[in-house]
C-alpha cells in the first residue's frame, strides 16, 4: 500500500506541475500542454495533484470534462487505496 500512496503522490506533483506550467504557457501565447496529458497524467494516478492545480490555478474549470476525468481518477485511486488497506 505504502508503494500505491508514493506513486499517486509522485504523479500528483507530476499533474500538479503541469498544470501550474500550463496556465503559465497559456498567459504568455506559448506553446501548450496537450489536453490529452493533462487529462491522462490526472487519471493515471495524479487525480489529486490535478484538482489541486486546477483549483489553485484557475486552470481548465470551466471545462466540464476535466472535473469529470479528475473526480473519476479520484474515485479509482481511492478505491484501490482502501481495497489495498483492507487486505494487506
Amino acid at each position: 500500500m505504502k508503494i500505491a500512496l508514493l506513486v499517486f503522490a509522485a504523479v500528483s506533483l507530476v499533474a500538479f506541475i503541469l498544470y501550474g506550467v500550463d496556465k503559465f504557457k497559456a498567459r504568455r501565447g506559448l506553446w501548450r500542454i496537450p489536453e490529452k496529458t493533462l487529462l491522462l497524467t490526472s487519471l493515471l494516478g495524479g487525480a489529486v495533484g490535478g484538482l489541486a492545480g486546477m483549483l489553485l490555478f484557475h486552470h481548465k474549470t470551466r471545462h466540464w470534462y476535466f472535473f469529470a476525468i479528475n473526480i473519476i481518477g479520484l474515485l479509482w485511486q481511492a478505491a484501490l487505496v482502501i481495497f489495498l488497506a483492507v487486505t494487506l
